[in-house]
């Protein structure tokens, strides 16, 4: 279950969502459903992101939720025990890994060097999270990462626009981008689910314009779960 490819197939952005009122929670997941992105990664950088989570993962089945920014062993157990269905971390240690591959779901650890990329291949996963992929170097550095370690797939995060998720998605060994511009603040606080529903549509129509790598159509199923 660790293995995270099926979670990286579900849409060619994964929407990196930081909610700060649990009652906006179940429109920002419908609102991202209804544009074609059934996917959302909620961070755990709030004290009712748990709230936040266990509402979506019980009233919006049709998307798949995550839990980010996991920091801790705890975090995990609690995210899982909310109904977080897939772990994202934005770095790793040995401990933290080896919990979350304890537990029942795929997990996507973060990386941001060939070492640690090294590090999380030796315990049997190939899909990681590249983050912060714009400050950590962008589109270059992961095609220069990409010779030594093709194996290797990535969902890079941080710095990722609308404009520049292109960069990253033609390349071979990224699956998907992280990217939290499809949830504007100032649209989640004024209740504007329609902007986020056209965002959202502008993101799921990314893969389009690209050919997909070998074995990734950027149309993965929420059953593989």
């Amino acid at each position: 279950m660790a293995d995270a490819t099926s979670v990286l197939n579900v849409s060619p952005v994964i929407p990196v969502v930081t909610i700060d009122d649990p009652q906006h929670a179940v429109p920002v997941a419908r609102a991202l459903a209804d544009g074609g992105v059934r996917i959302i990664e909620l961070t755990l950088r709030t004290d009712t992101a748990l709230t936040s989570l266990k509402a979506i993962a019980n009233e919006v089945p049709d998307i798949l939720v995550g839990a980010g920014t996991i920091l801790t062993p705890a975090q995990a157990d609690a995210a899982v025990a909310a109904g977080a269905q897939f772990l994202v971390s934005p770095g790793v240690t040995p401990s933290l890994l080896d919990h979350m591959l304890s537990l029942e779901v795929p997990v996507l650890p973060g990386v941001a060097t060939v070492g640690e990329v090294m590090a999380v291949l030796e315990r049997g996963l190939d899909t990681m999270k590249f983050f912060p992929a714009g400050p950590a170097g962008g589109p270059s550095y992961l095609a220069a990462i990409g010779a030594p370690v093709p194996q290797v797939t990535f969902c890079p995060t941080g710095g990722i626009s609308l404009a520049t998720a292109p960069d990253y998605l033609r390349l071979p060994n990224v699956s998907c981008v992280g990217g939290s511009w499809l949830t504007p603040r100032a649209a989640v606080e004024s209740g504007d689910w329609q902007q986020i529903t056209e965002l959202a549509r502008e993101a799921a129509a990314l893969p389009a314009e690209y050919s997909p790598r070998p074995g990734n159509t950027n149309a993965g199923s929420l059953t593989a779960q």
